[in-house]
């Protein structure tokens, strides 16, 4: 099986060894995304819904350039610093999917950097 990257210019500048996206057959897996502003690497300031619509944002732009939507994705995982943040990211990750929504998995991690958030998507190329 081929794996075709997806590395946009739109994307934050990967922090280490790996690949913004892989398109692999008809999946396409997003690598977890903290909140980069675009083409950096340097995170926005803000709480945990500013820091969730950036990473959100930064994951609709990668899927967009490998030919998918959000409502593309099916199954979501999601990291925070404290899980005491879990309200303002549901409310903002929300803004971001219909239904039937994409599964999910939200746990308290430690995240590399000061980010208070990474979250990896995987997504069905239709």
């Amino acid at each position: 099986m081929n794996k075709i990257p997806v590395h946009p210019e739109s994307a934050p500048v990967p922090a280490g060894p790996y690949t913004p996206a892989l398109i692999a057959g008809n999946l396409v897996f997003v690598s977890g995304q903290t909140p980069e502003k675009p083409g950096t690497d340097e995170l926005v300031e803000g709480d945990i819904m500013v820091q969730t619509r950036q990473v959100m944002e930064n994951i609709k732009g990668i899927l967009e350039a490998a030919g998918c939507t959000m409502d593309d994705v099916v199954k979501v995982n999601c990291h925070l610093a404290n899980i005491n943040d879990f309200s303002g990211y549901n409310e903002v990750y929300g803004q971001y999917f219909t239904k039937p929504y994409p599964t999910r998995t939200t746990v308290q991690s430690g995240i590399p950097g000061n980010s208070l958030i990474e979250i990896d998507v995987i997504a069905v190329k239709k």
